[in-house]
């Protein structure tokens, strides 16, 4: 048997017949121009389907790497669109956070000045209890700022709740929502008494409760305003609370209960101002 040649053709080889091709066809061009027809023909049949390839191969690369080109534009222009796109995004976001911010401060303003006859000092919700409800939080004003325990703390459209600690620089707020509040109240028509009680299981539907309402002539509608009693020991006579969405009759025929929509957004305190009077001072001073 005959053993099997492996041809295996090494760099040098593939080179050395690379020269020799590009030999034969310079060769075959200057053939080509070589006056004797026949040779000249011959020439022609073989170089010329060849440079016809040269040309389109010449051709193809250029059109790719034109392609290349525009793409790579395409990718440098739509990265500095999307670089303008970025900062235009975040300048809409400032600009939309200074309207709202303007807003607040705006709303601010106003009940500053619909309770113009106390003394004020604003400040900043920085820390609040877990949930979504402000029940306690802590301001950045503290007894350096004037503040003390009992003084109350409005926002929005009327009351917010009343300082329960003080430190230098802080105070921590409890709302009127917490639980463990209850807020001597009356109606603004009738003046009739009534205490609004915190509960956070109504604020879910945004709601406060109040109780023992005395009544006796039904004339307590939906969208009364409930604001702060002068009976109150702690909170400061007239501060808005609410108006009543919902009441009805007690059992004993004596009195009424019901609910009232906050005048505060306690979702989203972000600021606050602080009546730094106090009730008991108040009415010693009288």
């Amino acid at each position: 048997m005959k053993k099997k040649r492996n041809w295996n053709l090494k760099s040098k080889h593939i080179l050395i017949i690379m020269v020799v091709v590009c030999v034969g066809l310079m060769l075959l061009t200057f053939a080509a121009k070589f006056p004797v027809q026949s040779v000249r023909t011959t020439a022609g049949y073989t170089i010329i389907p060849f440079q016809n390839g040269l040309n389109k191969v010449g051709n193809a690369l250029d059109g790719f790497t034109e392609g290349f080109r525009s793409k790579k534009k395409l990718i440098e222009e739509n990265k500095a669109l999307q670089s303008k796109v970025d900062d235009l995004t975040a300048e809409n976001s400032r600009l939309t956070q200074n309207v709202s911010e303007l807003a607040r401060l705006q709303e601010l303003y106003q009940l500053d000045q619909q309770y113009n006859e106390y003394d004020k000092i604003a400040a900043e919700v920085i820390a609040k209890n877990s949930g979504n409800w402000y029940s306690t939080f802590t301001i950045n004003r503290g007894s350096e700022d004037g503040i003390l325990v009992d003084q109350n703390v409005i926002a929005g459209s009327g009351l917010v709740g009343i300082v329960t600690e003080v430190g230098a620089h802080w105070a921590t707020v409890r709302s009127i929502i917490d639980d463990s509040s209850n807020v001597s109240a009356m109606t603004v028509s009738t003046s009739a008494n009534c205490v609004v009680c915190g509960d956070l299981r109504l604020m879910d539907e945004g709601k406060l409760q109040f109780i023992h309402l005395k009544d006796d002539e039904d004339k307590v509608q939906e969208g009364e305003k409930i604001v702060t009693s002068a009976v109150s020991d702690k909170f400061l006579k007239g501060i808005l609370i609410g108006y009543v969405s919902e009441i009805e009759e007690d059992p004993n025929n004596l009195t009424k209960t019901g609910t009232l929509t906050p005048a505060v957004d306690f979702e989203h305190l972000q600021e606050v101002l602080v009546i730094k009077e106090l009730k008991q001072q108040k009415e010693e001073d009288k």
